[in-house]
């Protein structure tokens, strides 16, 4: 019987740009995301460390040590960000995520509220204690209804759904014909991240419904 080694994130992505000077990271707090997923808040002070909305970023610490101070080194690379120029089209943006894929498009979402027409987030995970940043998001749709607006989606949710998420959630997957009602082929810009089987199926629900591939960005991050 043979075996295959799994490749590590850094592996997969060898190819994708990166910058290729370290940066000294503190760490400034610990927070809990979910019960399986945590936020760090990085502390960066180096003149020329740079971010794109949407971009990833490697920490490098060691593997084994009994004490040590808050500090470790990163870098920022990754092709799938938003950064548009003054001279682009204005769009809207539709963004989709499934599971952990929500955190480039938490980002993209946080840098879009004066650049577009109006952005909305189609995000989908197995219960509501899985969708991260959900709070905030909703703060965001609240406070600026012209400009953002969000649909939640729970796939294996065994308890009644909290009421303050009942107006933003739907028990299913991300449809077909919810796209469809999103998508104009000709402003709509989409990212999307999340798991290999949903990228594949909402990129092909998506050109279902008229939008072309080009306008599809999406982040294998697997």
């Amino acid at each position: 019987m043979s075996s295959r080694r799994q490749t590590d994130h850094l592996e997969r992505t060898a190819s994708v740009h990166r910058q290729m000077e370290l940066f000294s990271a503190r760490v400034c707090d610990i927070m809990n995301e979910s019960d399986s997923v945590k936020r760090l808040r990085l502390e960066v002070p180096h003149p020329d460390f740079s971010f794109r909305a949407g971009q990833c970023q490697a920490m490098i610490y060691a593997d084994v040590c009994t004490e040590t101070p808050p500090d470790h080194m990163m870098s920022v690379g990754g092709n799938f960000y938003f950064d548009p120029q003054p001279s682009d089209p204005v769009v809207d943006l539709l963004l989709i995520a499934g599971g952990v894929g929500i955190n480039p498009l938490y980002s993209i979402l946080l840098h879009a509220a004066d650049l577009l027409k109006h952005t909305h987030l189609c995000y989908s995970a197995k219960n509501t204690k899985e969708l991260l940043f959900k709070n905030t998001i909703i703060d965001i749709c609240q406070e600026r209804p012209d400009k953002f607006s969000c649909d939640f989606h729970v796939t294996q949710q065994s308890s009644d759904i909290e009421q303050e998420l009942q107006p933003y959630t739907i028990n299913g997957r991300i449809s077909e014909e919810e796209l469809k009602r999103h998508v104009d082929p000709e402003h709509t810009l989409c990212y999307l991240c999340g798991p290999p089987p949903m990228i594949e199926k909402v990129n092909s629900d998506l050109q279902k419904v008229g939008l072309s591939e080009d306008r599809i960005l999406f982040e294998k991050w697997w």
